[in-house]
């Protein structure tokens, strides 16, 4: 099976702890939503300490056009992807020209020719290189690279496969929007990038294995996340029921994605989940009937980086990758929602 070599991360470089998001929401907000205080009171119980971004905490105060916001993100997720995947082949002792595939995820900015065009140049990737772009899969998009690349591996076990995540969910907040979506995303969104390395069965493995995968959709739950593209940006969609809809779903889909590789919930060591945000973590726990150890790194990286869309999920695994507890045995369920509304999750070994 394709396994999962190496992974990286990178954050930009201003850092913002939750008690100084909340005094610049209070400011802005202020007068404009009914009940302020109570409403801020989500961001003490977000479990969020800080988060990173890639534009001073002043710049979010005033308003940008479409165009500069993603003038803004090109330059950004470049520089970022760029340092992500640098770091990705010193670790894994390899050179640019083994790389015969590169996948880039994102859904905050635009940009044609498209990122990874930008990032086969910058690090002198192959001229013959195969490259995929996907747009729009919001948090979904990290897992859904993931089984993107363990599909290409399958049909080509000597290749390896570069995923790039970038997410610049900062870019995309509007200071006019009073809306208490906007409210929460200014809670729960940071900026982060991630690299991966997926290699076919013909490479050594170094990392675990991918197993399967699995993809759900949600018919008729458009509206539930996702983004209204207006003349001024991108704004936020958030239904308050994602929690519900994971409790009302995750258990059965789990079971079913289990038993068709002969496992069951007792199997899995760690559930590596997409932490939209604390509700929804604690939606999949009670859901599952499972400790609540079994989401720590999920947990971690809400609390250390907040949500960064597509991202959010290879942090995750990258802190998990990093532990010293897993076994080559042990089995992890890595998932992520997005819109569409769907969910799409993967089972790893070792």
């Amino acid at each position: 099976m394709p396994s999962i070599d190496a992974i990286t991360t990178a954050v930009p470089p201003y850092e913002i702890d939750q008690p100084t998001a909340r005094d610049f929401a209070r400011a802005l907000f202020s007068h404009r939503l009914d009940d302020l205080e109570r409403r801020l009171s989500l961001f003490d119980n977000t479990g969020i300490e800080q988060r990173y971004f890639s534009r001073p905490l002043d710049w979010f105060s005033e308003e940008h056009t479409l165009e500069e916001k993603n003038h803004a993100y090109i330059e950004s997720a470049t520089e970022l992807g760029a340092e992500a995947c640098r770091t990705l082949f010193e670790t894994a002792g390899l050179t640019p020209d083994q790389i015969d595939y590169i996948v880039y995820i994102n859904t905050t900015g635009l940009a044609t020719p498209s990122i990874d065009a930008r990032l086969i140049n910058v690090l002198k990737l192959r001229r013959d290189i195969r490259r995929t772009p996907i747009w729009g899969l919001g948090c979904a998009g990290g897992a859904a690279a993931l089984s993107h690349a363990h599909h290409h591996a399958l049909g080509h076990p000597d290749s390896r496969v570069l995923i790039v995540a970038v997410e610049l969910c900062g870019l995309t907040f509007m200071p006019d929007d009073f809306s208490k979506s906007n409210l929460v995303a200014c809670a729960l969104f940071g900026e982060g990038a991630a690299a991966v390395l997926v290699s076919g069965d013909k490479i050594e493995r170094h990392g675990p294995e991918i197993l399967a995968t699995q993809s759900n959709f949600y018919p008729d739950s458009l509206d539930v996340m996702g983004w209204n593209i207006q003349s001024r940006g991108l704004q936020v969609v958030f239904d308050r029921h994602i929690p519900d809809l994971v409790a009302e779903n995750s258990a059965a889909e789990l079971d079913v994605f289990l038993k068709q590789n002969h496992l069951t919930r007792e199997s899995v060591g760690q559930y590596l989940y997409h932490p939209g945000g604390a509700k929804v973590l604690d939606a999949y726990r009670r859901a599952y009937d499972a400790p609540e150890d079994l989401f720590r790194y999920s947990r971690e990286t809400l609390r250390d980086y907040g949500n960064m869309s597509s991202v959010t999920v290879l942090f995750v695994l990258e802190k998990y990758l990093r532990s010293q507890e897993k076994r080559r045995d042990d089995h992890a369920v890595i998932s992520a929602l997005g819109p569409g509304f769907c969910s799409e999750s993967l089972l790893i070994r070792g």
